[in-house]
């Protein structure tokens, strides 16, 4: 066994980072009975507050009162409302913990032989799709290896390419032709291991029928785990370390798939040297599963080099795309708009065919997202299961790579991890949601939601909905509706990258902002569908879906009220603290049992102000697509080494919060409104120690400085020759002609053919002044018609 070295990160750690890249325990710890029975004392406190605030504060307020004037009516109406909504955001998450205890202190793991005999008998197979757009080539083969590790008896890597296959920029086409040479490179890579334990596998399988297998077989069994232990070290120690990420994959992936195998290898040796006789069927199952480990097959598909393929810049149409295609056979055909894979009956294939095997599962991943090695096989073990035959989608949310090397990507994985324990928790209400860096997807639940058109003649199937950005929510409201259903499985086994600076953090929580409102009547008819079918729906689950896709909006425009507007003294009460408190106590422990500091509850919350505007912004997003009915692009989150520049708005936005509570804080001192003025003086302070920790001084200066320069300069253009070359004579475009029906790329109107007509009309109307007013009338009606 070996260990990783020290590593020189490539960007500089700034102070306050996480040093520790140690990952989370796979398996949660089961929680105390203490644990659990304190999360409902913090459910029923929260509503036992928040209605002793509307009896002791508000209701009393208009009973001791009388009549009050329209203006305190209106601002306890409207402070009411927005105390409602927040305790309610609050209340779901402390529900939602409260599932994932549950569930954490119930779930028993899979062992390993059970596994070992459920593939021996039982080989599904699976298409790990990995959809990229503009990654760097390193990030990309982490990805592709941690897939293609994966112990699993027939598993197919394709890496979706989504980039422009035709760039002019030198440097765009050097990237691009490396992550298109990653597929072959793995495959070179694997090929030593695969073949010598396929090989082994086939010569043990060939030889032994007995019930028993030799000593001399199980020794050799051991051998050939031991040296794939130490091929699998022997990766790791040539892969460069970077950052932590690299880190996390040289340990986690390579160096701990190692560890298992030499643990493995080592118990058979241990079981040989006590005379233990292993069966002749077992020692097979372990071949297996170091067959299966190295036995991968990777390709690359381009979607944007077919006109015959949805082109649409987001990452469900490229998915899309090849799920539509799969389970068929294609000839490439060329056409003047470039080449068109047309669909070939299965007695009409010939040799250069383009076969797309079909699978019975799919895992979508994210191109910077890691996976663990027992991720495909223990999450299709337990689609297999009795009782699961309609569980459509399970997946591990992803938890964030720990050793983040800037305070912002700290915090952000902080809110990852805590993400993690509530998605766990929803699968316990049955109100799961899809979450898109990593699934395994039953293929037949997505072949009962495809919907297709025909554009241009090609048929475009849509599996996955691409009305929003997150195309995964809208998905997961569909497969309800055909009475599928989703399981979170509880345990840690995917990773995926957090933003490490503000910039590209804004990218990311703007488009996880916009699309919830966009799909709520989805919901609607979802449950009206599941009512009328007979099944119940519960309220929990109701309620835990609606604050999933909305609570983002309520909570944006609850807490601009409570910073912007000055609400009377009479409204405040402590039952509104007392009410927020289990929350924050809850999440605060949340933050320690997932590694972090208790006192992150308080950056967590500056973090979210310093976002405000960002979030608002994306539900800004889902309210004009709604009005205008027009898609919103999907924006990839950057993944740069170097830091990405803030938008000028979301930079000044901060620094306007920050002036805004400075000043409601002197206003409400100099009124005494003691309340106000706390609550301002805490806004003040958290958002300035927000902007210094993670965005920066120095970053916002510049931010500033390129958004307000940025417009007065524009892109050089490239100098027109001195000679115009002589114009060439035009050439029928032949095969546009024979392909379109016309000659160029673009229909003939049929108003230019009219005005042809009319110029006609007038030339002979001149040479004939006698029949001039019927010409002319006849000109017109061709014109109109």
């Amino acid at each position: 066994m070996s260990s990783t070295p020290t590593f020189t990160p490539a960007r500089k750690r700034q102070l306050g980072s996480e040093k520790s890249t140690h990952p989370l325990p796979t398996v949660h710890p089961a929680p105390s009975d203490r644990k659990i029975t304190w999360s409902r004392v913090a459910i029923v406190l929260t509503v036992l507050f928040w209605a002793i605030y509307v009896v002791t504060t508000i209701i009393r307020q208009f009973i001791d009162s009388g009549s009050q004037n329209f203006r305190f009516t209106m601002e306890a109406i409207g402070y009411t409302v927005v105390v409602t909504f927040l305790t309610f955001s609050a209340l779901m998450y402390l529900v939602a913990r409260q599932g994932a205890l549950q569930r954490f202190k119930k779930h028993v793991r899979v062992p390993r032989a059970e596994l070992d005999r459920h593939f021996s008998e039982t080989q599904p197979s699976i298409t790990v799709l990995v959809p990229s757009y503009a990654e760097e080539p390193s990030v990309v083969r982490m990805t592709l290896l941690s897939a293609a590790l994966q112990e699993f008896p027939s598993k197919r890597v394709v890496l979706l390419l989504d980039d422009n296959p035709n760039p002019t920029d030198p440097a765009v086409l050097e990237r691009l032709e490396a992550t298109r040479a990653l597929a072959d490179d793995i495959q070179q890579v694997l090929s030593e291991p695969h073949f010598r334990v396929s090989d082994a596998l086939m010569r043990f399988e060939l030889s032994d029928d007995s019930v028993y297998a030799t000593v001399e077989a199980s020794r050799e069994l051991a051998d050939h785990y031991r040296w794939a232990a130490d091929w699998l070290y022997a990766q790791a120690d040539a892969h460069v370390l970077d950052d932590h990420v690299d880190v996390f994959f040289a340990e986690q992936v390579l160096r701990a798939l190692g560890d298992d195998l030499a643990l493995t290898g080592a118990a058979v040796e241990a079981a040989v040297d006590e005379g233990a006789a292993l069966t002749s069927k077992r020692v097979a199952q372990l071949y297996r599963r170091l067959a299966w480990t190295f036995d991968a097959e990777l390709a690359v598909f381009e979607r944007k080099r077919w006109a015959s393929l949805s082109h649409e810049a987001n990452k469900a149409m490229n998915l899309n795309a090849y799920i539509g295609l799969m389970g068929g056979t294609y000839r490439a055909e060329e056409t003047p708009d470039g080449p068109i894979l047309t669909p070939i009956p299965a007695g009409k294939r010939r040799a250069g065919d383009m076969e797309i095997p079909d699978s019975d599962f799919l895992l979508t991943l994210d191109a910077d997202s890691i996976l663990l090695r027992e991720y495909c096989l223990r999450l299709t073990y337990f689609l297999q299961q009795p009782g699961n035959q309609r569980v459509a989608v399970t997946q591990t949310p992803y938890s964030s790579f720990r050793g983040a090397g800037t305070r912002i990507e700290r915090l952000a994985g902080a809110t990852t991890d805590i993400q993690h324990i509530l998605h766990q928790g929803k699968s316990y209400y049955g109100a799961t949601f899809w979450v898109g860096a990593n699934a395994v997807i039953r293929k037949r639940a997505l072949e009962d939601i495809v919907e297709s058109e025909f554009v241009g003649g090609f048929e475009v199937r849509r599996y996955i909905q691409d009305r929003t950005v997150i195309e995964d929510t809208e998905s997961s409201i569909d497969l309800g509706t055909h009475g599928w259903t989703l399981v979170n499985y509880p345990e840690r086994l995917s990773y995926s990258a957090t933003p490490p600076d503000f910039g590209s953090l804004i990218v990311q929580r703007r488009r996880w902002a916009n699309g919830g409102l966009l799909i709520l009547p989805k919901l609607w008819r979802q449950v009206k569908e599941r009512r009328r079918s007979g099944e119940n729906v519960s309220r929990v689950e109701l309620l835990l879906r609606i604050n999933y896709m909305a609570s983002i909006c309520w909570a944006s425009f609850g807490l601009v009220f409570l910073l912007a507007y000055p609400y009377d003294g009479r409204l405040l009460s402590p039952m509104v603290l007392l009410a927020a408190l289990p929350y924050f106590i809850s999440q605060a422990a949340d933050l320690r049992y997932c590694g972090y500091k208790a006192t992150d509850i308080f950056r967590i919350y500056g973090f979210n102000l310093i976002l405000l505007p960002v979030n608002l912004a994306g539900v800004l997003k889902s309210i004009q697509q709604s009005l205008t009915g027009k898609k919103i692009p999907f924006a990839r989150t950057p993944k740069v080494k170097n830091r990405t520049a803030s938008p000028l708005l979301y930079v000044i936005a901060p620094l306007a919060i920050v002036a805004f509570s400075l000043f409601t804080l002197w206003r409400d001192w100099n009124a005494h409104n003691w309340g106000n003025a706390a609550f301002a003086a805490f806004n003040a302070t958290l958002a300035i120690w927000a902007i210094v920790a993670y965005i920066g001084i120095g970053n916002t200066i510049v931010d500033i400085w390129l958004g307000m320069t940025k417009p007065l300069y524009v892109e050089k253009g490239a100098k027109r020759t001195e000679e115009a070359s002589a114009p060439e004579e035009p050439s029928i475009d032949w095969r546009s002609v024979l392909y379109h029906g016309h000659a160029g790329g673009e229909v003939p109107h049929v108003e230019r053919v009219a005005v042809t007509a009319q110029a006609a009309a007038d030339t002979a109307a001149s040479d004939d002044p006698v029949d001039d007013a019927p010409d002319r009338a006849s000109g017109d009606r061709k014109q109109a018609a």
